[in-house]
């Protein structure tokens, strides 16, 4: 597993900040108040991937023409919306960057949207263990019983919840 290299980090402006917010409002609506802050840097990447640094930590992520919190954000501040709940069976597939399969899925917040970012929680203590992307809405996938529901970008332990900045 290649380390992720920061070629430029630099604060950004208020306007940058701005349409970030606005960014992020559109995939979590008013949570994403709970990643505002005066003071916002990115840090470019060689690859496609932005990250932005809130309160000098790697909080938001850039990617596929979406932002939305990494785990670390996500862990650091909690939020309710668009998460998708994993049994206990399904935890160890799932923090080994497994995709996330039907069988393993408990429950789906309604503002599951299909190609959109969600938050992959355990049951047990609700704790942030993957970020993906949907491949159905909430109610599409409920309906189904069996097959792949969220393709993994981001889990625990991979290059970027070890990101040093």
């Amino acid at each position: 597993m290649a380390a992720i290299q920061v070629k430029k980090r630099h604060t950004i402006r208020k306007a940058q900040i701005t349409r970030l917010m606005d960014q992020l409002h559109e995939q979590l609506g008013t949570d994403a108040d709970l990643f505002s802050s005066d003071r916002i840097e990115i840090a470019e990447t060689a690859g496609q991937m932005r990250f932005y640094l809130v309160d000098k930590k790697p909080y938001l992520f850039e990617n596929q023409g979406w932002v939305f919190p990494t785990l670390m954000g996500a862990v650091a501040r909690p939020f309710p919306s668009r998460r998708i709940v994993v049994d206990m069976g399904a935890v160890r597939f799932v923090v080994n960057g497994a995709d996330i399969m039907r069988p393993g899925i408990v429950s789906v917040t309604p503002d599951v949207k299909v190609g959109a970012p969600v938050v992959i929680v355990e049951e047990r203590h609700n704790k942030p263990l993957a970020i993906g992307v949907a491949l159905y809405d909430a109610a599409d996938l409920m309906q189904q019983t069996a097959g792949k529901m969220v393709q993994s970008v981001h889990h625990v332990g991979d290059e970027i919840w070890n990101l040093e900045v």
